[in-house]
């Protein structure tokens, strides 16, 4: 009973028994208004490419849009229509995904669309598409509301109503000034319930936040982020206001931020899809597998520096991997933390220090715990499964509980500086930090542990 309460309709599946039913053509599109957009682009992507040309010409290109809106690919779609209905399409579009998807076509194609989309909506799209990919103009979209400062709140009512039917984001009203520069922002809300006594000026944000249409999208989103706002005006330098960047552009770019700083960290020059050839996926990777082999070299060389504490002691090299891959883990754990606390810009040298200071006593609890838990249970290993006497056994896990410790508080350090270091030098951290921190934590933890092993069990405690 309550699986039968809980379980969700499948919107998806309903449109599409209507686009499969044997009604007419009137009564088909009377059913499926009744459900969102999304439902129906969901259920557009399952037909057959026959079957969606028959669509396209009954829901026309004002719907076609709005339903193309909703799918992650729509310019392979798009590519089904011939090249003035795909105009017609993109005309209603917003101005930012229009451009989205003439981006992702041919340049010659490209040119042609742009060439018959009418004058407002050509001069917008190739606005956005002058802008980079990692600036923020290439995000705006210019469907918004913009008045004067100087109206009454009745014309500013009534300049609202005309362009609600063109423009959809109507939540923030954006006020130009005299010389058409950028004034201020009023909340619908406000507009709405003001009198028309009261003077619009009352109702004006004046300091209303704002982005600069050539800055960064990865300097700015943790700022715009922070707001909270339906949009956000971009302005150019000469402060006149040319777009705005809504809420579902901003979740947007941090999306693909956290997806190209995952792909940095990983170790890969950028975000991968599941349409790349296989020489294109390589030469993301190949750059910081190169470096890292050579790095890997230095390493091996280390470990050979110390082949005199595994030739008359082989029982240590039993637990080599778990010290490396505790250190590698903190490590990555303290890079993590560290880069999503350098993301604020206000940090003094004071909370740096104590952010190195609070990873390297967590990595000493940390290490304190395991180093004890090793020491009993490899000690116990040793002793019990390998026949060792039992002083000799606990002494061996004595030294690796210790190395872990040890090697687990200098991974937390490491982890900490490295990105810092990075960050001071104005390189970014999550790109120079993730594929290196592993293996300078490699580097850390075969010395510390082959150093002890060779200090303590040899030339300290002559156990051969």
């Amino acid at each position: 009973m309550m699986e039968k309460m809980l379980k969700k309709p499948d919107y998806a599946k309903e449109i599409l028994e209507i686009m499969h039913g044997s009604f007419s053509e009137e009564d088909m599109l009377e059913r499926i208004s009744d459900y969102h957009e999304n439902d129906i682009a969901e259920a557009f992507e399952l037909l057959s490419e026959a079957e969606r040309k028959r669509w396209y010409r009954m829901f026309g290109p004002e719907q076609i849009a709005e339903i193309f809106s909703y799918i992650d690919d729509p310019d392979s779609y798009l590519k089904e229509l011939p090249l003035d209905e795909a105009a017609k399409v993109l005309s209603y579009m917003d101005s930012d995904d229009a451009a989205d998807i003439l981006d992702e076509m041919d340049d010659s194609t490209q040119e042609k669309l742009v060439g018959l989309l009418d004058e407002e909506s050509g001069h917008d799209i190739k606005m956005i598409l002058s802008y980079e990919d990692d600036e923020m103009g290439s995000r705006m979209t210019t469907n918004f509301i913009v008045i004067h400062n100087n109206l009454t709140i009745r014309q500013a009512m009534r300049e609202l109503v005309q362009q609600a039917g063109e423009n959809d984001n109507i939540s923030t009203v954006y006020v130009l000034d005299e010389n058409d520069k950028f004034y201020g922002a009023i909340d619908l809300k406000d507009l709405i319930v003001a009198r028309q006594q009261d003077n619009l000026e009352d109702i004006i944000s004046t300091s209303y936040p704002y982005v600069n249409d050539h800055e960064k999208v990865d300097e700015c989103i943790e700022r715009i982020k922070d707001y909270a706002e339906d949009s956000i005006p971009v302005l150019t330098q000469e402060h006149l206001l040319i777009g705005v960047i809504t809420a579902v552009d901003i979740v947007e770019a941090v999306d693909e931020e956290m997806g190209d700083d995952y792909a940095k960290l990983a170790g890969l020059t950028a975000e991968e899809d599941l349409k790349e050839t296989t020489a294109q996926s390589m030469k993301k990777r190949l750059p910081w597998l190169i470096i890292l082999l050579f790095l890997g070299m230095g390493v091996s060389s280390v470990v050979g520096v110390f082949e005199t504490v595994v030739a008359v002691l082989p029982v240590v090299m039993c637990f080599q991997s778990l010290i490396l891959d505790m250190a590698g883990n903190v490590g990555t754990q303290s890079l993590a933390v560290t880069i999503r606390v350098l993301m604020d810009e206000t940090l003094s040298t004071k909370q740096k220090f104590g952010l190195v200071v609070k990873e390297m006593r967590v990595g000493f609890c940390n290490g304190l715990f395991l180093g004890i838990l090793a020491f009993v249970f490899i000690g116990c290993y040793i002793w019990l499964l390998k026949s060792n006497p039992i002083t000799h056994a606990f002494v061996i896990s004595g030294c690796v509980g210790f190395s872990l410790m040890t090697a687990m508080v200098i991974s937390s350090m490491v982890g900490t500086l490295v990105p810092m270091f990075f960050h001071k030098i104005k390189i970014d951290p999550a790109v120079a930090s993730g594929p290196l921190i592993t293996t300078i934590n490699d580097l850390v933890a075969v010395i510390t542990y082959y150093g002890l092993a060779w200090l303590l069990l040899i030339h300290v405690l002559q156990m051969v």
